[in-house]
């Protein structure tokens, strides 16, 4: 069993947890990761992009003026991408970017990136952060303590006080296990989790 310090709000040593060599000592695989976190970008995109087409656009399909003899270029009706207000031609359609991976490989890519985080020495235990209040500034003197910068926090509580802290704060974010996702575990440099948290991830991830 792997094992980590568990510090308190001062940055001192207070115990020590164990844990699971199933998630936390897994080899990791760039292009394991690489695979989840793509799909997860490609998700967040809204593919809402779109024109309407010769066939969208309101209008008559009535002929303008008769082929011959105007003196005008032949035209079909309003409609024609030609003309103010017609159709686009070639214009995005909305769709979807969506693209799946399946569940054992978003599970394995999961601890992967916790196993990352544990043997780059990017991951920390706090016992808890025992906020009475909502203060930023609070917040921020405790991850001084612990020495971080650009921090995920992991939590398994609704954690009000601290959630209202963080959000002022940039380059740290706090997270419930249920919201946890390897690009959040990848984009920040640090990895802090409340104690109580150990138990729910490794009962998701088990």
């Amino acid at each position: 069993m792997a094992a980590v310090d568990v510090l308190n709000r001062s940055g001192e040593k207070v115990s020590e947890v164990n844990l699971s060599d199933e998630i936390f000592t897994v080899p990791v695989k760039k292009s394991v990761l690489h695979d989840v976190v793509r799909m997860q970008l490609a998700s967040r995109r809204s593919g809402t992009a779109v024109t309407k087409g010769r066939s969208d656009v309101a209008g008559s399909t009535r002929k303008l003026y008769r082929q011959k003899g105007t003196g005008n270029a032949r035209s079909g009706g309003i409609k024609s991408p030609l003309r103010r207000g017609g159709g686009v031609i070639f214009g995005p359609v909305q769709r979807s970017y969506v693209h799946k991976v399946n569940k054992k490989v978003m599970s394995l890519a999961m601890k992967m990136a916790l196993s990352s985080k544990f043997q780059n020495h990017e991951l920390f235990v706090i016992d808890s952060f025992g906020l009475t209040q909502i203060k930023t500034k609070e917040l921020v003197n405790v991850t001084r303590n612990l020495g971080l910068k650009k921090v995920l926090i992991i939590t398994s509580e609704e954690d009000r006080n601290l959630f209202l802290s963080a959000q002022n704060i940039p380059n740290l974010k706090v997270m419930k296990t249920e919201g946890l996702n390897v690009y959040d575990l990848l984009k920040y440099d640090n990895l802090l989790l409340v104690e109580s948290s150990i138990q729910a991830i490794e009962g998701r991830l088990a």
